[in-house]
């Protein structure tokens, strides 16, 4: 009215809806045309956002369809990487393709067995999730814990980078690229390592300083021993076989013997005779054994003792089989063989006893099958009696020949020891969900008890306050 520019309250009576009759105010038609404008451009701007999401979601395929396309791709490359490994290898001579074929095998199966471990390990976090066992709780974990979607992704990373570079090596190499070949198993450990210890924020950080935390406590038992790192050390002890092929591969790799025969001479630096194979392969098992050791200076319990005794037995296992390549071919087989056969027996015996007694409780049926929704796993194993029959006797079967693995003066045929130490994986997979189970309802006993004592100490004061009213 003034010149001025009027501004109109949003539940001003001159404000009309869409469709209504035009009014007429002191304002003017210019507001309630310019309203009306505004109205329509909102509700056209909507519509096209609308119809902009519904596009953009019908092109969008569907999870089911990205996944199925993800499988192809894999099963794609893994044909790729078969089809030129295979080539490769039959360009070469016959007489030099079984040793480089070793050769080859010995950079490459450590990863491949710490491969399959990592996958093992995410099918556990997933049947732990299924059922009522509170892992997080048993192993201390933070809220940014792996679980096993993100485990299983790490372990089809990892699937596909190692033996994609075990291809390139055997095409570098039968292509007469040596150099380039003798690079690429030395570019994969690097990349391991760095990735390992990458200060920074990505790649599951937290997880990864929560595993190197968990290795450290275990070289160097200076704290008290957690369920966590005796579990780990545990699993370290299967995968003892890993750690001597990693120490022979880091040696070729020092003094540049990669895809070369410079290490083909058994008593070489990083020979099959090196006295370096036994202290790593022993390792484990020490660790394991201070472990115990520590456990009992904190709880005075005998039973850490036994079980300190029972990785002792590995030791003489160890050390015997070695010294073969040692003493002369008449005391080892009149004296060094059958002290070595006694003490493989009486360790494979005393671990599966521990096992079975001490490690799981097949008192009942376990419930660690027991899904918390229908599931076929959980109708095949739980409550099943042929479970526990299967389990103890593998496990009896798998501790015995476990012993050819750790026999140094048995590893010449490798195909067979990675075969074994397969088996020993699963083995120590299965082991896995009776023993963590275990701990699950030693931690529920505990709590039971605890809760009843508090209840009885409520109601000892209870009483006590009412015979006081009462005197």
């Amino acid at each position: 009215m003034f010149g001025g520019l009027a501004t109109a309250p949003v539940n001003s009576p001159h404000l009309r809806k869409s469709g209504s009759r035009a009014v007429v105010s002191d304002f003017g038609d210019e507001v309630g045309n310019d309203v009306e404008e505004d109205f329509l451009q909102t509700e056209a701007n909507g519509v096209k956002n609308s119809s902009t999401t519904m596009s953009t979601v019908d092109i969008m395929p569907s999870p089911v369809l990205l996944w199925r396309f993800k499988v192809l791709l894999f099963f794609i490359w893994g044909f790729i990487c078969c089809k030129v490994g295979w080539d490769s290898v039959m360009r070469m001579s016959a007489d030099l393709r079984d040793l480089f074929l070793y050769e080859a095998f010995l950079y490459y199966n450590p990863l491949l067995l710490v491969t399959m471990m990592v996958w093992l390990w995410g099918v556990n976090l997933w049947v732990f999730a299924q059922s009522n066992v509170n892992y997080v709780k048993i192993f201390d974990l933070d809220q940014d814990h792996l679980t096993h979607r993100e485990v299983w992704k790490c372990a089809t990373w990892m699937t596909i980078i190692v033996p994609t570079s075990m291809t390139a090596y055997l095409y570098l190499y039968s292509h007469g690229e040596v150099s380039l070949a003798a690079s690429q198993p030395v570019l994969l450990y690097i990349a391991v390592a760095m990735i390992l210890i990458f200060p920074f924020d990505i790649f599951y950080l937290s997880s990864r300083y929560y595993l190197l935390r968990t290795l450290w406590r275990i070289v160097l038992p200076l704290q008290a021993i957690s369920f966590s790192d005796f579990f780990l050390a545990d699993i370290l002890t299967s995968m003892a076989k890993v750690f001597s092929d990693l120490e022979r591969s880091v040696c070729r790799m020092v003094h540049r013997q990669v895809a070369t025969i410079a290490w083909f001479e058994a008593d070489s630096v990083c020979g099959s005779h090196s006295v370096a194979i036994p202290l790593v392969l022993v390792l484990p098992y020490l660790f394991r054994l201070f472990q115990c050791l520590r456990q009992y200076k904190d709880t005075r319990e005998k039973t850490a003792l036994f079980n300190a005794l029972k990785y002792s037995t590995a030791v003489p296992v160890i050390f015997l089989s070695a010294l073969k390549y040692h003493v002369l071919p008449g005391s080892w087989t009149n004296f060094y063989r059958p002290l070595w056969l006694l003490s493989s027996v009486l360790n494979s015996l005393y671990s599966f006893y521990w096992d079975i007694t001490r490690d799981w409780d097949l008192s009942c049926f376990t419930r660690i099958f027991k899904f918390n929704r229908p599931h076929l796993c959980s109708y095949l194993f739980h409550g099943r009696r042929w479970v526990y029959v299967w389990v103890i006797g593998s496990n009896l079967i798998l501790r015995c020949t476990w012993t050819y693995k750790l026999s140094a003066h048995l590893r010449h045929n490798y195909l067979t020891v990675f075969a074994i130490t397969v088996l020993e994986m699963l083995r120590r997979f299965q082991w896995a969900f009776f023993r963590v189970e275990n701990e699950w309802n030693k931690m529920n006993s505990k709590s039971n008890i605890q809760l009843s004592e508090k209840d009885n100490t409520n109601e000892e004061a209870q009483s006590l306050i009412s015979n006081d009213h009462n005197v």
